[in-house]
């Protein structure tokens, strides 16, 4: 089987049997599972399911300057989406407190005046500074732009008489949050995208 090394570490998307996203592992590992029968390949134009033969047999449908993985005899599509075959694990687990979750969270929108900013305007504002007891966590940390992180400084909110657009709070989880991918690919929309996984916040 011959591929160039950035072609076998492409991501791909990892659903267990109910066709809930897990994970995302390299083509490598993904053929790797697929060819040990412990996955299926899903053909993202119309979700159907393949082994590896089968989907070998789909070489012909191979778009011209699609990457594809060359054997001797085969130009083998690279697989985007991958199914468990047993697999029935999902437990949703905490969101990770970071930086990026908290922009994910607060919508790259300011708490304080509710204007969207780029993420390299904005900062992150301690509620209860940490001068006076805050800890860093989802229920005392917020986004906030550098004018009103300014403004406030290091003094409460009576002190500094401003007041949050929404009390802050861990965010559910949802697969957006899971999976710390560069580049999303479209195939993968249906599943990890914020409108297939919407979860509103606390108000």
């Amino acid at each position: 089987m011959v591929a160039s090394v950035a072609v076998l570490t492409e991501p791909t998307l990892v659903l267990n049997k109910h066709w809930v996203p897990l994970s995302v592992c390299s083509v490598r590992r993904a053929l790797s599972l697929v060819c040990r029968d412990m996955a299926r390949i899903i053909a993202p134009e119309n979700f159907s399911v393949h082994d590896f033969r089968s989907w070998a047999d789909l070489s012909a449908a191979v778009a011209s300057g699609e990457p594809v993985i060359r054997t001797v005899s085969l130009r083998i599509r690279v697989p985007e989406i991958i199914q468990l075959v047993a697999c029935e694990r999902f437990i949703r687990p905490r969101v990770v407190f970071c930086r990026r979750n908290l922009y994910r969270r607060d919508r790259n929108t300011c708490q304080y005046c509710g204007r969207r900013y780029p993420s390299e305007e904005l900062s992150i504002d301690h509620v209860v500074p940490r001068a006076l007891g805050g800890k860093s966590s989802w229920e005392n940390c917020v986004v906030a732009c550098t004018r009103c992180n300014t403004r406030k400084g290091n003094r409460s909110l009576e002190e500094a008489k401003m007041k949050l657009l929404r009390k802050p709070s861990e965010p559910q989880w949802k697969a957006a949050y899971a999976f710390h991918f560069g580049r999303t690919k479209a195939s993968w929309e249906h599943f990890v995208s914020e409108a297939y996984w919407t979860v509103e916040l606390e108000e």
